[in-house]
């Protein structure tokens, strides 16, 4: 089990409501407004904004002050930092992930609300039911690695399930693959196909409740390895709301 302290502080998807990325970009809260504004976060962040268009993002996952959320494997902590000021001194980020991601330590440092944890696949991810489960640019990964039976995709959506509250939302998002791609890809494209990702998480006991536009590239024909030079940071990229039923 995970050991938990504080640093220092396709058919399914049809019947879903999706979301234009100019419709999400309208409902801005002010605390999310102010969170992606902060002088805090690092320049190179604020520079990839509009191709990441962090406030549109948790307006459209409906993250809220006070909220505590999960963040796997979080990277260079890109998101981390909008995470832990839009939900505020209320609310708190477990961010989790199999190495210290040092940028995210740091921060965690002189953010009391952000922590780390290693957790490995399968264990808990909280030590606390959560509001959001938030993971983008990953599933894909999940994808290449397996413990005993299950892969890791498989074992993160149950623990997901899990440290969820009921109604509370697994946000994922990741590089579009060719539609009838499935999951062939994940290991040389570094990408998914949407459908086989509503496919395995709705496995899980989720339901699909909204998809959203916002990180869409129509220019992108899925052929190119998402590191290539002229598609990095501009790829065809699907986002999933899911819902953790109430019953």
């Amino acid at each position: 089990m995970a050991k938990w302290g504080t640093l220092a502080l396709g058919t399914a998807a049809l019947a879903v409501m999706a979301i234009p990325a100019t419709l999400a970009a309208q409902r801005i809260a002010p605390a999310i407004a102010a969170a992606v504004a902060s002088d805090q976060r690092p320049a190179e962040d604020k520079a990839r904004d509009a191709d990441r268009k962090p406030a549109a993002m948790l307006a459209f996952a409906g993250v809220r002050p006070g909220w505590k959320v999960v963040e796997i494997s979080p990277g260079g902590g890109y998101f981390t930092r909008v995470l832990s000021g839009a939900v505020g001194e209320r609310g708190y980020v477990y961010t989790s992930s199999g190495r210290p991601p040092a940028a995210v330590v740091a921060w965690a440092q002189t953010h009391p609300n952000v922590s780390w944890t290693k957790v490995n696949p399968g264990e808990a991810l909280a030590p606390e039911p959560v509001d959001l489960v938030w993971t983008t640019q990953n599933y894909h990964d999940f994808k290449n690695s397996k413990v005993g039976e299950d892969d890791v995709a498989t074992l993160t959506n149950r623990a997901a399930f899990a440290v969820l509250k009921p109604g509370g939302v697994y946000l994922v998002g990741d590089h579009q693959a060719a539609p009838g791609a499935g999951t062939t890809v994940t290991s040389t494209l570094h990408r998914i196909e949407d459908a086989a990702v509503i496919r395995e998480v709705e496995a899980a006991g989720f339901r699909l409740e909204a998809r959203s536009a916002l990180l869409g590239h129509p220019a992108d024909d899925h052929t190119q390895k998402v590191f290539e030079t002229g598609v990095r940071g501009k790829t065809d990229q699907f986002v999933l709301k899911f819902r953790k039923p109430r019953r």
